[in-house]
Order: C-alpha cells, then sequence, then structure tokens
C-alpha cells in the first residue's frame, strides 16, 4: 500500500469504522475525513483527522498525483453519488478489508472500493462488486455474487449460491437461503428469512420473508 494520502468519504459513525480498519492494517497513510452536508464544532476529528468540508479544499489538499477514498457511510444511492463526486475529482476508489475478516483462498474476487469490516466470513468462489459494504460479522457462502453497490447490514447471513444485484440493502440479522436472486434495487427487512427469488425494486420483510411494497427510490 503506497503512502498516499486517503480521504474517507463522510466523518460520522461508519466513516470511524472504516478508519478503525485502517488502524488494523497498518496503513501508514495520511488520512483525511470528508463531508459537506454536516456542521462540526472541531475541525479535527479525534484531535488528530482533519475534516474537509467542500471540494475546492479538498483539491487544494490532494497535491499528490496519487489520492485514493473509500466510503465511510451506508447506503447504496448515497455512496454510488459520492462514488461518481471523488473518480470524477481524480481519486482512486480504495477498498479497505479487516484483517479480522476471514476470505477463502479460493475463486474469490473482491473489486474496487470494497468495505468489509470485522468478522466477516467469507467462504469459496465469491464475487464482490464494486462499492460492496459487508458489515461486521457477515456470511457469504460459496459461489455467491454480492453485486455494485450492495450493503449487507451486520449479521447478515447469505447462504450458498445467491446472487444480490446492485443497489440492494440487506438489514441487520436477515438471512438468505440458498439459491436464493435478490433483484436490483431491494429492502430486505431486519431479521428477514428469504426463502424465494425478490424481483427488482421490492420491499421484502418477515419470516419468510414477503413483499410488501415497491421500492420508491429508484435508480
Amino acid at each position: 500500500m503506497k503512502e498516499n494520502p486517503i480521504v474517507i468519504v463522510g466523518a460520522r459513525g461508519f466513516a470511524k469504522e472504516v478508519l478503525e480498519v485502517i488502524s488494523q492494517l497498518h496503513w501508514n497513510n495520511r488520512i483525511f475525513f470528508f463531508d459537506d452536508v454536516n456542521t462540526y464544532e472541531e475541525k479535527f476529528l479525534f484531535k488528530t483527522y482533519e475534516i474537509i468540508t467542500n471540494l475546492e479544499e479538498l483539491q487544494k489538499r490532494m497535491t499528490d498525483k496519487t489520492w485514493y477514498f473509500t466510503l465511510g457511510l451506508g447506503n447504496p444511492y448515497s455512496r454510488y453519488k459520492l462514488y461518481n463526486k471523488f473518480k470524477v475529482n481524480g481519486g482512486i476508489f480504495l477498498s479497505t478489508i479487516s484483517p479480522y475478516a476471514i476470505v477463502g483462498k479460493y475463486g474469490v474476487q473482491i473489486q474496487e472500493g470494497v468495505n468489509i469490516m470485522s468478522n466477516v466470513v467469507i467462504t469459496s468462489d465469491v464475487v464482490i462488486k464494486k462499492g460492496a459494504l459487508i458489515n461486521l460479522s457477515c456470511t457469504i457462502g460459496h459461489d455467491s455474487v454480492i453485486e455494485d453497490f450492495v450493503e449487507l447490514s451486520p449479521n447478515v447471513n447469505i447462504s450458498g449460491n445467491c446472487i444480490i444485484k446492485e443497489f440492494t440493502q440487506i438489514g441487520t440479522n436477515a438471512i438468505i437461503l440458498p439459491d436464493i436472486t435478490i433483484g436490483r434495487n431491494c429492502i430486505i427487512g431486519a431479521g428477514a428469512v428469504v426463502t424465494k427469488d425478490i424481483p427488482d425494486n421490492s420491499v421484502a420483510v418477515g419470516i419468510p420473508a414477503r413483499v410488501i411494497k415497491k421500492n420508491s427510490n429508484l435508480l
């Protein structure tokens, strides 16, 4: 890992967890936070890491030819929007993978900008695509695909041979049984047990999970 600057996009809850993963990795890069939405009484997080609040200031600080950014917030739509903003401004989309995650040696593919947190277990022949967020203590079984900007909340269990399509959010403690496809832009409620395929743009909850409405947030 080259010692070029890293910008963590966001400076609140999940951004702090991303900082913890970077600390676990013992990277010695200069680290900045970026947040142009919220206001802060202090200019430095933990009295150490500067919070930059506008793009012009960010561009002044990123004097290195190469600099990285990683997403320190949830919500697939926000992540996608900020990915595009920072990519246009010259940043390299960085994955942060906790050394306390167990990632299989065989056939696992992890694309750019993925956040994988502590205690995650990923087995064999798993593909995790761009900008996905795999939160604390999730498990992903063999031959599964997690597509672009999917968000798995803590303790989600994905069984083998599952496909989770892009921009889908899966709530805390949800369980996806084997051979299931969850469509694009879906929301699966916390604690749900998904026993059959879920179509695109659906909101599904319960045990077993059933579709209760369309997801009104369309991309």
